[in-house]
């Protein structure tokens, strides 16, 4: 049993000319192992500074509150100890790697984590299979990274590294983002087959309702103005589908949730 603990964490980032703009403003949670939390909120409300913070990103500096994986402070750990400690972080936005291939960077990241290379015929078994259960032409393994890939094929590489390297904690920001209805069930199958064959926790980060219908839930938190203002189960994110974020919006300089 795993649990990532964020306590009153308080994250700001610099627009510019010496200037801080606060935008974390006390943010608590806890996930357990096993569980899937999602988070949803308008544009601008916090949840990607919230997945980057907790991955390590420099351009966002800590300024309160604490965040622990198992007891251990994650803050004072390097982007590299954090990952190796058994976070995930599956970006928005994931970036290219020219010149290095899927297969040789998923196999340099396993070893990294692991502490020894993975014995090659057991590992090309393992790649084959991730693939194959994300729809993957097995010849994907020897494109470079994200280099000329869809969005669609983008976000299936970030599930294909999260089934492979087996984290303790992942973090999705808005991994069904740009994906049509298709590459969605497929993405949403790969987070169910990961949470059912490691137990591991997930922060689901979204605007939208679409994925939670194939990824259910166990947590909703609604986050406004760099806080959580409401929890609930599943059933709140169906309130927001019918109701949108506006009453949140409209109290969020005096509501805030604790854990």
């Amino acid at each position: 049993m795993s649990t990532l603990s964020i306590r009153d964490l308080h994250v700001s980032v610099n627009i510019g000319e010496g200037e801080d703009k606060q935008i974390l403003k006390g943010v608590n949670l806890t996930i357990n192992s096993g569980e899937t939390h999602a988070i949803m909120g308008p544009n601008g409300s916090g949840k990607s500074t919230l997945a980057y913070s907790i991955a390590g990103h420099p351009k966002y500096t800590i300024t309160g509150g604490s965040v622990t994986l198992d007891g251990e402070d994650i803050l004072a750990m390097t982007v590299d100890e954090r990952a190796r400690a058994g976070l995930f972080l599956a970006m928005q936005y994931p970036v290219e790697v020219p010149g290095v291939s899927v297969s040789n960077f998923l196999r340099t990241a396993k070893t990294a984590l692991d502490g020894e290379a993975p014995k090659l015929r057991t590992w090309m078994k393992d790649l084959k299979t991730a693939m194959s259960d994300l729809q993957m032409d097995e010849a994907f393994a020897q494109r470079n990274v994200n280099e000329g890939f869809s969005g669609g094929e983008k976000k299936r590489h970030e599930i294909m590294q999260l089934e492979l390297l087996k984290p303790k904690i992942a973090v999705l920001d808005e991994t069904d983002s740009g994906l049509d209805i298709d590459a969605l069930r497929i993405v949403s199958e790969g987070v169910n087959r990961s949470k059912t064959n490691t137990g591991a926790g997930f922060l689901l980060i979204t605007h939208y309702t679409r994925i939670l219908r194939y990824v259910k839930p166990d947590f909703v938190h609604v986050f406004v103005d760099g806080r959580i203002v409401e929890e609930g189960g599943s059933e709140l994110s169906e309130r927001l589908e019918v109701e949108g974020y506006e009453r949140f919006v409209a109290g969020a300089g005096t509501a805030k949730v604790g854990d």
